[in-house]
């Protein structure tokens, strides 16, 4: 069974979820919710993005992004850090969170294998 279609489609949710809550994240307006609230709509650009192209310095810097645990991880992290404030920050933090523990679970279950652009086939060195 080819599981891309339905990861990618979970990985933009939870990228649009961060986007949602990164917005609700600059209310009420102090300059710790601007900050918060810009990295977390940066991070979910950035998940959006690796869905369609993968720069070369994400998989120099992000590599903990192209493994089950990693994003998992990064998901659960992101996921609190938006449950602040107003009611749909609670339901978008619980749904990436829930999103994340899923990722970490797949990491541990090896029948399924990442989709392509989870896979770091160049780990910087050189293909012979």
């Amino acid at each position: 069974m080819d599981t891309t279609y339905i990861f990618r489609i979970a990985n933009l949710a939870v990228a649009g979820l961060m986007l949602c809550g990164g917005f609700f994240q600059f209310f009420p307006i102090s300059i710790q919710s601007a900050i918060i609230g810009s990295y977390v709509c940066l991070f979910g650009a950035a998940v959006g993005l690796l869905e369609y192209q993968i720069p070369p310095a994400a998989t120099r810097f992000g590599s903990f992004l192209f493994s089950f645990i990693g994003r998992g991880i990064f998901y659960i992290f992101i996921g609190s850090i938006i449950m602040h404030g107003f009611m749909l920050t609670y339901i978008a933090g619980s749904l990436i969170i829930l999103v994340g523990v899923a990722y970490v679970a797949l990491e541990f279950v090896p029948s399924i294998e990442p989709p392509e652009n989870m896979r770091d086939n160049d780990w910087g060195t050189e293909q012979v």
